[in-house]
């Protein structure tokens, strides 16, 4: 079942459970679906949005000067993929990048994000290569 389908099957869990939060994040999210052109989306796709979405509540939280996680931005985290960590990334670099072959350790960051794809941010990527 991919992600889009757990989403709708949840949605009506959550109706049928009275869990407002659940069903209004749920809404929210899917309407941004409703939103694309294409009715059946890629996981990957899927996950760009949520994605996009975490990103402008955190801002907006940001905004108000609240630093908290909403419930809002844990609701969409379950969905997200296990995002990889600092030590799996640099045992990953150090075993299959040779700096060498680059002009700039920064040109690596592209077989980096390939390999990591949804799991690892950019940025992140970007600190760990900088820091080595």
């Amino acid at each position: 079942m991919n992600l889009q389908s757990q989403m709708k099957k949840d949605l009506s869990t959550a109706i049928k459970a009275k869990d407002e939060q659940k069903k209004d994040t749920l809404r929210v999210i899917l309407g941004e679906f409703g939103r694309l052109d294409k009715k059946e989306l890629s996981d990957d796709e899927v996950v760009k949005i949520l994605k996009k979405l975490m990103k402008s509540e955190k801002e907006v939280l940001e905004q108000k000067g609240e630093t908290a996680d909403s419930e809002f931005i844990k609701i969409i985290e379950t969905y997200l993929p296990k995002m990889a960590t600092e030590e799996e990334i640099t045992a990953w670099i150090h075993e299959n990048i040779d700096f060498s072959q680059f002009k700039n350790k920064m040109q690596a960051m592209g077989l980096v994000m390939k390999h990591f794809g949804a799991t690892a941010d950019g940025n992140f990527v970007k600190e760990i290569i900088q820091k080595m």
